[in-house]
């Protein structure tokens, strides 16, 4: 799957995402080895503690669904700077995912201007158990 379709995917779910608490909606798009793309929006509630960001549903769909063999995840939103994941969705990614593993980041009305970081870079010294 090329860069922009992913990108692309991410924008959609972005559209459906349900943030009237924020008005700011993230879209994920999570790519497995095979091309099948999981696709997950931030759902906000009340207690703003109980909201759920686009990159962990997208996750969080994946594995119910099976799948692990992820290649690459997209994070699209609409606003002034760059949609991040944030710490919570960052640890997340690293249970599941190497250091190498891109992360494609682009606002929603310039999803050609994207930027492609590692997640190494995005959590250095990241939290792992050992046994």
């Amino acid at each position: 799957m090329k860069t922009e379709a992913l990108l692309e995917a991410a924008a959609e779910a972005a559209r459906k995402a349900y943030a009237p608490y924020s008005n700011y909606k993230v879209g994920a798009a999570l790519l497995c080895a095979d091309g099948e793309v999981f696709t997950g929006c931030n759902v906000e509630n009340a207690s703003y503690g109980l909201t759920n960001c686009a990159e962990r549903t997208a996750v969080f769909s994946a594995i119910a669904a099976g799948r692990k063999d992820w290649v690459a995840l997209a994070v699209v939103a609409e606003g002034e700077s760059m949609p991040y994941p944030c710490g919570a969705c960052r640890q997340v990614l690293s249970e599941f995912c190497q250091e190498e593993f891109s992360v494609y980041i682009a606002k929603a009305d310039a999803l050609a201007e994207y930027e492609v970081v590692c997640l190494a870079a995005l959590l250095p010294n990241r939290f792992k158990m050992t046994n």
